[in-house]
This record gives C-alpha cells, sequence and structure tokens, in this order.
C-alpha cells in the first residue's frame, strides 16, 4: 500500500487537502487513485481541483469503488504517438466500401466488371470528405481548448453509401461551457461547408447515364440542396435513363448527417450545443426529441401514407434518442453562462440544420 503522500508523480494530496481529504493514494498502470472523502459537495469538486491536475498533466474523475469516493487521475495525452493503425485500417476499409456503393450511383457493375470500382473515385472522394472534414472539426476545436481527443474513425457498411459515417472519441473533461460549445459546433459548421462545396460540384457536373431499374429509390432533397440548386442555375431532376452526379450523392449524405449529428441529445453535436447553451435545462429539449420523432414517424403514415422506410428510420432514431437521452452531454468543469456571440452562433448552427431536414430521406419504388 502507497503511503498517504503518494508516488513522485502527480499532484501531492496535501495540495488540495481544503476540498478533498486523502486517506491513500495508489497507482493502476497510469493511474493515480486518490482514496478520499469529498469536503464541498461531489457536484462541485471538480471545479476545486481540476486546475491543479491539469496544471500537472492529468486529467481527473470522481468515482466511487467498493463505497469508496476515489479521484482518478490519468495523464493527458493530446498528441498522436505513433501510427494510429486502427484509423487508417478503417479508412481504408471505408474507401472500399464507398467505392462499391458508388459503383451503384454510377450504374455501373462491379462484380461483372471489378475495373469499375475505381471509376466511382469521386463519389468516394465526396463522402470521405464531408465525413471527414466534419470531424476533423472537432478534432481541431478539441485540441485548441486542450481536450484530449482521437483521430476521426470511418466506419465502413455495405449501404446506399458505403459507410456509417465517422467519429472521433472525446476522452478528457470539458473546461467550460466555450469549449463544450465550441467542439460541439466545430464539426456540423466545418461539415456544412465542405458540404456546400462538393454539392456545388457535383451540380456543375454533367448527369450520369443509369440502366433503367437500377436506382429503384429516389432521394429526397432537403431545402438546403434545392437553395444551392438555385443559385448555381443548375438542375436537380432528370429523365428516365439519367440521374444527378454521384458527387451530389455526397453534399445530400453531408446535409443527412448534419441534421441527425444536431439533434439536441445525449453526446450527439446537438446535444453538447444545446448543454453549452441552455444548461441543465437541455435535458428538458433531450426528453422532446423522441417524441417528435415517434410524431414525424406517425404523421408520414397516417397522414401522408408515406412507404415503410422512412417509417422506420424515425421510429429508430426515436428508439436511439430516447436511448442516449439517459447519458446526457459532457458536462463542463465550470458551468458559467455562454456568451452572446456563441448563443447567435448556436441558434445559427440549428437553423442552418434545419435547412438540411427531408421528412422522406430515400423513397423506394420512385
Amino acid at each position: 500500500m502507497a503511503n498517504r503522500d503518494g508516488p513522485d508523480v502527480g499532484p501531492p494530496a496535501d495540495s488540495f487537502a481544503s476540498s478533498f481529504r486523502v486517506y491513500e493514494v495508489r497507482t493502476d498502470g497510469d493511474q493515480l487513485l486518490y482514496y478520499g472523502d469529498p469536503l464541498v459537495p461531489p457536484e462541485q469538486l471538480m471545479e476545486h481541483i481540476w486546475p491543479r491536475f491539469r496544471a500537472d498533466g492529468y486529467e481527473v474523475r470522481l468515482t466511487r469503488r467498493t463505497g469508496e469516493y476515489v479521484l482518478v487521475a490519468e495523464p493527458v495525452d493530446v498528441g498522436v504517438d505513433g501510427i494510429p493503425w486502427t484509423n487508417v485500417i478503417l479508412a481504408v476499409a471505408t474507401v472500399f466500401s464507398t467505392l462499391f456503393a458508388g459503383t451503384v450511383w454510377y450504374g455501373y457493375d462491379p462484380i461483372a466488371n471489378p475495373e469499375t470500382l475505381l471509376g466511382a473515385w469521386p463519389f468516394t472522394v465526396a463522402i470521405m470528405g464531408v465525413l471527414g472534414v466534419h470531424e476533423l472539426g472537432h478534432y481541431v476545436m478539441s485540441r485548441y481548448h486542450g481536450v484530449d481527443a482521437t483521430l476521426p474513425y470511418f466506419l465502413p457498411l455495405p449501404t446506399l453509401i458505403g459507410t456509417m459515417g465517422a467519429v472521433i472519441k472525446m476522452k478528457g473533461q470539458m473546461p467550460d461551457r466555450k469549449a463544450l460549445f465550441d467542439i460541439g459546433a466545430a464539426g456540423p459548421l466545418a461539415g456544412l461547408v465542405a458540404t456546400v462545396v462538393v454539392t456545388a460540384v457535383g451540380l456543375s457536373l454533367p448527369p450520369v447515364d443509369v440502366p433503367p431499374g437500377t436506382l429503384p429509390f429516389e432521394l429526397g432533397y432537403p431545402p438546403l440542396l434545392v437553395l444551392i440548386a438555385d443559385l448555381t442555375g443548375q438542375q436537380l431532376y432528370y429523365p428516365p435513363g439519367e440521374s444527378i452526379h454521384p458527387v451530389v450523392v455526397g453534399g445530400w449524405v453531408g446535409m443527412f448527417v448534419t441534421f441527425l449529428n444536431l439533434l439536441p441529445v445525449g453526446q450527439l453535436d446537438g446535444g453538447h450545443i444545446v448543454r453549452a447553451m441552455a444548461g441543465d435545462r437541455q435535458e428538458t429539449v433531450a426528453a422532446l426529441v423522441p417524441a417528435v420523432l415517434f410524431g414525424l414517424a406517425g404523421y408520414l403514415h397516417y397522414v401522408r401514407n408515406v412507404a415503410g422506410n422512412a417509417i422506420f428510420l424515425w421510429v429508430f432514431w426515436g428508439l436511439f434518442a430516447s436511448a442516449i437521452a439517459f447519458a446526457g452531454p459532457a458536462t463542463p468543469v465550470y458551468d458559467e453562462s455562454l456568451d452572446t456571440p456563441r448563443m447567435a452562433l448556436g441558434a445559427l448552427t440549428f437553423l442552418l440544420g434545419a435547412l438540411c431536414f427531408t421528412p422522406v430521406p430515400i423513397a423506394y419504388g420512385g
């Protein structure tokens, strides 16, 4: 058992003795475990001790083990050590899965003609570009605020777009509402810039010839996509046998992902943004989201008589939102109110997200 002052690393116990009385210190690998009793309310403890641990290069959290309070401190790592092989492998796999999915949008048959996979590279660049820029927005802002975060993980999946998206994992504590807001909003805003560029480029490209029956579905175009088409003077609808250029689909994916990520629940970007803007009232907003999504599914089914795929989509997201609402967004160490410019930017972000919404994203049998 370690002595009361612990090992010769990390903050000494007496440096935060006024907030947390330590009676034992242990080590567990890179972790430092301070066993003791809070001398301030547990929900306020981080405000007192977090700066001291960060000054020594540690993240800290309060937990309970076998009925005892424990401060768990881990070294902060805000850099990339070596080659992130998991990220690289998933990115390469996503390149192949999106190339394969892209052949559908080009009307190719990759089984009969494997060489056609390479012809779908613009689709892959568009999809991975908008997703990657979105996640890099989070990553860059996490680094700016000193929050430990991973590089983006792309998620390959054999779907119409070849991927489930991309994510980063944030492991560090959120210092304050400003950091929470900046990190949450940076992804959607950066992704939307890439989305607008990709959409405008795709609309300028000629339509592709697709054999009849190759695309037994139609995309629902959100208002932002229609607006970009109007501003650039390009068309979105083509006669049978022709379809929009697949790069436009990359822009459509960016808008769809932006809308879903801005749902104000849990660890989604929208959950972080609303938590930063509204504080604990975010929980009330999050509780309404599943009801709205279920109501949308009911409206499409009973009023508009829409086919089942859109119904399934919104029911699934209603259930998903219900599940992640319990986890809640990240809680900042310092929970002061957000400044006015960020409040305005948050409102603008949600407005842009609303322009990315379409009630029936994909309609089969069209």
